[in-house]
C-alpha cells in the first residue's frame, strides 16, 4: 500500500471537498468558489486518488458523500475551521498591540471590583492603555456608551435593551446604624427602622428608585431626612449620629468600625453587571478586557465577589 502524503494535498483541494458537499453537486461547488467545473472535478479526483477511496457517488442527480466520504469531509471541515482560527489568533494579537480601552463607571466598581480586573488584565495585555472615568449613576454610564465616550461600562442591572449586558455581581444592601443606635439583633425591623432619620440617595439615583419601591413594602412609614449622592458623606453623616443609611455593601465600604451595621427586614441587593452598546463597532482590546471580566466572574463565582482593601 502506497503511503499518503498529505504534504501534497492543499487547502483549494479541501474546500472544494467541502463545497461539493454543500451544493451536492459539482457545478453549484465550482460556482461557489468562483472555479471552473473542470477545476472542482480534478480537486475531488486528486484527494480520491491521494486517499485511495471514493469520496462522492457521482449520478444524474448530483453527487452524494459516501460513508468514508462523510468521515472525511468532516475533518476537511475542522481543518479549515483551524486555519480560520490561526488568522483570528494573529489578526487579534496585531489589534493588541496598543490602543485604548475606555471604561465608565460609578464609584464602589472603580473602588473595589476595577483594580483587580486590571492589574489581571494588564499581565495579559501590558500595552493596552485603560482609562476610567467615574460618574454618579448608572444614567450617565449609559449615556456614556451611547455617545461613544467609552467602550465598557459597569450598571446597575437592568438597564435599556441598546446594550448588550452581563450580570457579574449581587450586592446586598445593609442598614447602617449611628454608633450610640441600640441594636437588639443582626435583622432590624421596620418598626424600628421607622424610629430613625433616614439618609438616601437622590430619588432620581437608578440605584435609590427600586430601594424606594422595597421601603413601600414596610407597615410604618419611614422618615427621609437628607437626601445625599455621594456615598462617603452618608457614612460620615452616620457616623456622626444625623441618622440611619441604607447602602449597598460596594457603595458603604469602609464602614467605620464604630459604625453599627444590620440587615434590612427582608434582604434586598442590587445586580451589577457590564455592559456595551449593542452592535458597536468594538476594537479587539475591548474584546480582550471583557474575556478578563469573564474570566474574574467565572473564578469568584463559587464565593462572594472579593472586596479590595481600602
Amino acid at each position: 500500500m502506497n503511503e499518503i502524503n498529505t504534504r501534497r494535498m492543499k487547502l483549494s483541494q479541501i474546500q472544494a471537498l467541502i463545497a461539493v458537499a454543500d451544493c451536492e453537486n459539482f457545478s453549484g461547488a465550482a460556482l461557489q468558489l468562483e472555479l471552473s467545473q473542470s477545476a472542482v472535478s480534478h480537486a475531488i479526483a486528486f484527494l480520491e486518488t491521494e486517499l485511495g477511496v471514493q469520496l462522492f457517488h457521482r449520478g444524474r442527480h448530483g453527487a452524494q458523500l459516501t460513508p468514508v466520504g462523510q468521515r472525511v469531509v468532516s475533518h476537511g471541515r475542522q481543518i479549515v475551521r483551524s486555519l480560520e482560527m490561526m488568522v483570528k489568533e494573529a489578526d487579534l494579537e496585531k489589534g493588541l498591540q496598543g490602543g485604548q480601552v475606555r471604561i465608565v463607571t460609578f464609584r464602589s466598581v472603580a473602588t473595589h471590583i476595577l483594580p483587580g480586573i486590571i492589574v489581571k488584565f494588564r499581565d495579559r495585555f501590558p500595552k493596552i492603555a485603560v482609562s476610567i472615568t467615574e460618574v454618579y449613576y448608572t444614567q450617565a454610564v449609559e449615556e456614556a456608551l451611547r455617545s461613544g465616550k467609552a467602550d465598557i461600562g459597569f450598571v446597575s442591572l437592568p438597564i435599556s435593551h441598546e446594550f448588550e449586558t452581563r450580570e457579574i455581581l449581587r450586592d446586598k444592601y445593609l442598614v447602617l446604624l449611628p454608633p450610640n443606635a441600640p441594636c437588639k439583633s443582626a435583622k432590624i425591623t421596620w418598626e424600628e427602622l421607622a424610629n430613625y432619620p433616614l439618609i438616601l440617595q437622590p430619588a432620581e439615583n437608578a440605584c435609590s428608585i427600586p430601594l424606594r419601591k422595597y421601603l413601600t413594602t414596610g407597615k410604618f412609614p419611614l422618615n427621609i431626612a437628607y437626601e445625599l449622592s455621594e456615598d462617603s458623606t452618608i457614612v460620615s453623616m452616620v457616623l456622626q449620629g444625623l441618622g440611619t443609611a441604607i447602602l449597598p455593601r460596594l457603595a458603604a465600604e469602609p464602614i467605620p468600625a464604630s459604625v453599627k451595621v444590620c440587615s434590612l427586614p427582608a434582604d434586598f441587593e442590587r445586580v451589577i453587571g457590564v455592559a456595551v452598546l449593542r452592535d458597536a463597532l468594538l476594537v479587539p482590546a475591548v474584546f480582550a478586557f471583557l474575556d478578563v471580566v469573564t474570566s474574574v466572574i467565572e473564578v469568584e463565582s463559587e464565593g462572594e465577589f472579593p472586596i479590595n482593601p481600602s
